[in-house]
């Protein structure tokens, strides 16, 4: 028996097995990714695709920026709670497919459930300890991402428009996304973003659903 002969079962079972592991990878992301696409349009149904990837980008980036000044954070937390009464969406969901961080509603300091002082370390510290990926990596990921939104031919409004000012930002290095008009109108978001491990830990005990 030659080498070939020898080696070559094994190099087509090694194939198929790459292949087999493959396939298994993207099912399992695009079974994540429509069903954290299929959540937040059962909860925000007047989602557009700047507000979808709002939360995938959060799930990789978290808050977003690094926090340096504590004080003016404080402050600018202050503000936005006494800046509204009425109290929308859940007291946390989390982020994108893989869930990296949650959204926490306000709502759990408004209502005295997490203590104002333990709610902002928690943000501060999800903000600085993240790592978050390039951007050229993020501009990869989320191409694959929204193959799979397109692929669920979902009612957004706007869905070119947005799709190719999302790109265009990225192409500029920007990866940062913003709610809609409609979004904000109609749900009022206040929240923040803190890391799972964190939330789990420290702050989901204190919640009451």
């Amino acid at each position: 028996m030659n080498r070939l002969s020898f080696f070559f079962p094994m190099l087509l079972f090694l194939l198929f097995l790459c292949m087999a592991m493959a396939c298994t990878e993207k099912n399992g992301f695009e079974a994540a990714v429509r069903m954290a696409v299929n959540k937040q349009m059962q909860t925000y149904p007047a989602s557009t695709l700047k507000d979808l990837y709002k939360s995938f980008f959060q799930d990789k980036f978290g808050p977003g920026h690094l926090i340096g000044d504590t004080a003016a954070a404080g402050d600018y937390l202050r503000r936005e709670l006494a800046s509204y009464s009425e109290t929308k969406g859940e007291a946390a969901e989390p982020t994108g497919w893989e869930g990296n961080f949650y959204r926490v509603n306000l709502s759990v300091v408004k209502n005295r459930q997490v203590p104002y002082g333990l709610f902002l370390d928690a943000f501060i510290r999800s903000a600085n300890e993240v790592q978050p990926p390039s951007v050229a990596a993020w501009k990869r990921e989320w191409k694959r991402i929204e193959a799979v939104i397109r692929s669920m031919n979902l009612p957004l409004p706007g869905y070119e428009a947005d799709r190719s000012e999302i790109d265009s930002r990225l192409d500029q290095g920007n990866y940062i996304g913003h709610h809609s008009e409609s979004y904000e109108a109609l749900y009022s978001p206040h929240y923040r973003i803190v890391q799972k491990e964190i939330f789990e830990k420290e702050l989901l005990p204190l919640i009451s659903f």
